[in-house]
This record gives C-alpha cells, structure tokens and sequence, in this order.
C-alpha cells in the first residue's frame, strides 16, 4: 500500500490538474513545480544545502513556463530531493515518516505526465471510450 498510494496520488492529481483549460495548463504546472522546490525549506534537513532546490527549481519552472519536458525534470528533480530525504531520515511532513519515500514515487508519475505534453486525462479516456465504441468494419 505504501507504493500504491503514492501512485494513485499521483494519478488524482494530473486528473484534476488536467481539467485547467489548456491555454493556462503548463504556467500552472511551472509555478506549481516551483513551489515544489521550497517544499522542504521548513524541514532544514540538510542544512544550507536546502536552498540549492529551490534555485534549481526557479530556473527549472521559469523554463517549463514554455515546455512541458522542463516541468517534468522539475519533478524529477523533486524525486531526487524526495529521496535524499527519506535516506537522510527528514521527512517533507515530520508527522509522516514515510512522505518523502511516497513523495518520491508519486512525482514521477506527474513528471510522466508532463514529459507527455500534459494532456487532459478526461479527454484521453474519453477519445478511447469513442474509439472502442466505433463499429468494426465487416
């Protein structure tokens, strides 16, 4: 369940996140990868360290404002921070033990997303529902 979760999260999200018309879709997503990088900021786990991410992250996402794949390696550069992390026993929510480990499985599966070009997910289940309701040539 710890794995399946996480996915799942995952998941829920770009399903809601695609629902944003598209026109505004990938600034949405920019500026949300960049508050990703300052995730951590109030753990202080690794020390002055923690303000390299969100540098990165700033760069990252004021490029994603004009291409998915860089919100994508945004994300996973979030996964990498997750899973630093979790090695080094600082959680991103301290309550929780194991959110930075979900953390690290649920963003790539955004960053999945958003290499794909951000597609709506309603429109792709809906396009194959069509599809698979089409009438089979004789």
């Amino acid at each position: 369940m710890s794995i399946v979760m996480p996915i799942l999260i995952g998941v829920v999200a770009v399903t809601l996140i695609s629902l944003v018309p598209e026109r505004h879709r990938r600034p949405l997503n920019a500026v949300v990868v960049a508050g990703a990088g300052a995730a951590y900021l109030s753990g202080g786990g690794l020390g002055p360290w923690e303000f390299v991410l969100p540098v990165v992250m700033s760069y990252v996402a004021y490029r994603g404002l004009e291409s998915w794949t860089w919100i994508g390696v945004g994300w996973l550069l979030h996964t990498a921070w997750d899973v630093i992390h979790h090695l080094n026993g600082s959680p991103l929510l301290p309550f929780a033990e194991l959110s930075s480990f979900g953390c690290a499985i649920c963003d790539p599966v955004i960053a999945l997303w958003c290499f794909a070009g951000g597609p709506s997910v309603i429109g792709l289940v809906r396009a194959r529902f069509r599809r698979d309701a089409a009438p089979v040539p004789d």
